[in-house]
């Protein structure tokens, strides 16, 4: 049973001419999938393009990023349920995002330029809330010092929360629980297998491998025993690997098939 890479970047391998080897080493580390997640305008058009080269490997989803948002926000925003339409339908997104808030990125030294900042954010995300919910297709989260204010918003939208995941989680037992609850998802990037990341393997074992979606984030936040290196797909095997025996206790191969199987009913792919 192979791997499902569920959140990862492919923009700067290809630009850099490294993709190719990139899905090699994958394929040779059993990734039978990986979906490379829109941020901006810059990307959406190239992931598709990808996603058509590689059909069945390489997937792709369509969303701003809180950290893209600026004040034209709107001109993007506009153009996502375009990639549903029309021709684009028979190459569709695997689901909506990134989108979410982040308050780590904003200005520390312009309190005034960060709350206009923050304000776009959450005009954007409930912009891509709407879209989605008219869609009725997944939305992947992105959540940086800003899980309640997410979730709120996320109430508010009145969207179907088994279609939300919450990538990158690296909040705890409680923040899971709110999750759970309203039957949203998180995911779990190389961050699991830090060794300061107790609360994190705490929040997975709460969520239950029946519910269990692994990702890289590549090329950020590198796995052990690889960390300080550049990531990429093939390296999500050492999360899952860390995840098998160190947290669930269970064999890679039974970690394996429950991942896979929670990220193709999930994005339906």
């Amino acid at each position: 049973m192979g791997l499902i890479d569920t959140h990862t970047h492919l923009e700067s391998f290809a630009h850099k001419g490294a993709l190719p080897d990139i899905l090699v080493r994958a394929r040779e580390a059993g990734v039978q999938a990986m979906i490379t997640i829109g941020t901006s305008l810059d990307d959406w058009e190239m992931y598709r393009g990808l996603a058509r080269e590689h059909a069945g490997l390489v997937h792709y989803t369509v969303g701003l990023h809180p950290c893209a948002v600026d004040e034209d926000w709107t001109v993007a925003v506009r153009q996502i349920e375009t990639f549903w339409s029309g021709r684009s339908a028979l190459m569709r997104p695997a689901a909506l995002g990134e989108c979410g808030l982040d308050r780590f990125h904003l200005p520390k030294d312009d309190l005034t330029a960060a709350e206009r900042i923050f304000a776009w954010q959450r005009a954007a995300f409930a912009a891509q809330l709407e879209t989605a919910k008219r869609l009725g297709c997944p939305v992947v989260v992105h959540s940086r010092g800003a899980f309640h204010e997410c979730v709120e918003m996320i109430d508010a939208s009145g969207i179907d929360w088994t279609r939300v995941v919450f990538h990158c989680f690296t909040e705890g037992e409680a923040e899971m629980a709110e999750l759970a609850r309203r039957g949203g998802f998180g995911s779990f990037t190389g961050v699991i297998t830090y060794k300061s990341a107790g609360i994190v393997r705490d929040a997975a074992r709460a969520q239950g491998l029946g519910r269990l979606m692994i990702e890289t984030d590549a090329p950020y936040l590198t796995p052990m025993p690889h960390r300080g290196k550049t990531n990429e797909p093939a390296f999500v095997q050492h999360t899952a690997e860390f995840c098998a025996k160190e947290v669930f206790g269970v064999s890679y191969e039974a970690l394996a098939e429950a991942t896979t199987a929670n990220a193709r009913r999930f994005f339906g792919i």
